[in-house]
């Protein structure tokens, strides 16, 4: 459905070629400072044209904001945000009139409601993700307002070329254990302290200038397109968020991430490496912090464990296909099933990874943002209640401790 969230609720609405996109928003708490302004610096590193790697389809992606909001205050109230689409060129798809595209939805949309959009998927296109970024936006600011939390993603991977120290070093030797962390001090060290500006410097968004150059000149190619991976790291993230079993942290924001256009693959902390690491190497130990505090000596977990935040780092990678618009002809079939040659127009991303930065960040704040008032709801009615004096003290959480 069009819709995600238990209290925070984002509904996005609107097809790649129709008249606007946008989101509603229900659940924002009230009293929150925010403008449009607020919105539209994410929006803007968003928006298409930016760079050659991205499709030079021009739009402002200027955000409206209907309701929900007076004199820069947030009513508590359903937040309406639109955005026009300004540069509407349905007619660069008449050729899905007879073809449907390879690895497009035009015939999975057409099977499924047996009518598409002209444009083919419509509803599948990166224009819908305008209203996740929005959303994400106000998310985050209440976010970063009242708990701290920073959320950074970066492109970690453009075809075969990685960003260096994503994982730790591995070995085809299936007999021997000792083959490194499960994740690289030096990655862990990067995630600890990246920035969105360390990440904007480059055009591709790797915060590895090297790296970076190496990823530009892969997608010159204007005839083809390339996949890769975006890192996400999600800071300052109080403990106790998830909802085992069936909602647990890690599970939401899959869905959350595996939700956007494109997507292929997710893993969280260590991921499929952490599958080659014996459980001696890749378990966290706990360790005291400051005020009585327990933290975890390492972070292979990614910050979750048992479905549920424990107030480390939150790390995840999501993998993005290769663009499926190209603009070299390709042999298919008509949706009669008469062989022909599909010679694409339009404007594509030869790369969508650097687009999908904003994105990826806007659904993790989604999903903090609901679990969050889901946790808080819970607390809330619990302290309503006498405390509770009938369990050992090893069945109840420690003063101080969170």
């Amino acid at each position: 459905m069009s819709t995600y969230g238990s209290l925070f609720r984002v509904t996005t609405y609107g097809e790649s070629h129709c008249a606007s996109v946008g989101a509603i928003i229900d659940g924002c708490p009230p009293g929150l400072q925010l403008t449009e302004q607020d919105i539209q610096v994410q929006l803007t590193r968003r928006r298409p044209g930016q760079s050659n790697l991205t499709t030079p389809r021009n739009e402002k992606d200027q955000v409206h904001i209907q309701s929900g909001i007076e004199h820069g205050v947030t009513l508590g109230t359903p937040i309406g945000l639109l955005v026009k689409n300004e540069d509407q060129r349905p007619h660069d798809y008449s050729e899905t009139d007879l073809y449907p595209r390879p690895s497009h939805a035009d015939y999975t949309y057409l099977q499924k409601y047996g009518i598409k959009a002209s444009s083919g998927g419509g509803r599948s296109s990166a224009r819908e993700t305008i209203g996740r970024v929005a959303a994400g936006a106000i998310a985050e600011r209440y976010l970063k307002q009242v708990y701290g939390v920073e959320i950074v993603a970066f492109v970690s991977s453009v075809g075969k070329i990685h960003l260096p120290f994503t994982t730790g070093p591995s070995s085809d030797d299936q007999d021997n254990d000792d083959i490194g962390d499960a994740v690289s001090p030096e990655f862990l060290k990067l995630i600890s302290t990246i920035t969105r500006e360390e990440v904007d410097k480059q055009p591709t968004r790797c915060p590895h200038p090297e790296t970076a150059e190496r990823m530009t000149q892969a997608t010159k190619d204007a005839q083809d397109s390339i996949g890769g991976t975006v890192t996400c790291v999600i800071r300052n993230v109080p403990g106790g968020l998830g909802e085992p079993v069936f909602d647990k942290f890690e599970a939401k924001l899959g869905h959350a991430m595996l939700s956007i256009p494109a997507t292929k693959a997710f893993e969280i902390g260590s991921g499929f490496r952490g599958t080659e690491v014996p459980g001696s190497k890749h378990n966290d130990p706990f360790i005291a912090r400051d005020g009585g505090k327990l933290g975890t000596g390492t972070n292979w977990s990614g910050g979750v464990q048992g479905g549920i935040t424990n107030s480390e780092d939150i790390y995840f990678r999501i993998g993005f296909k290769s663009p499926a618009t190209i603009s070299q002809a390709q042999q298919t079939a008509q949706y009669d099933g008469t062989p022909g040659t599909l010679a694409a127009r339009g404007r594509h991303d030869p790369c969508v990874v650097p687009r999908a930065v904003p994105i990826v960040e806007a659904m993790a704040a989604i999903v903090v943002m609901d679990q969050l008032l889901i946790q808080n709801a819970r607390k809330t009615a619990a302290s309503l209640l006498p405390p509770v004096t009938t369990l050992p003290p090893t069945m109840i959480l420690p003063p101080g401790a969170k």
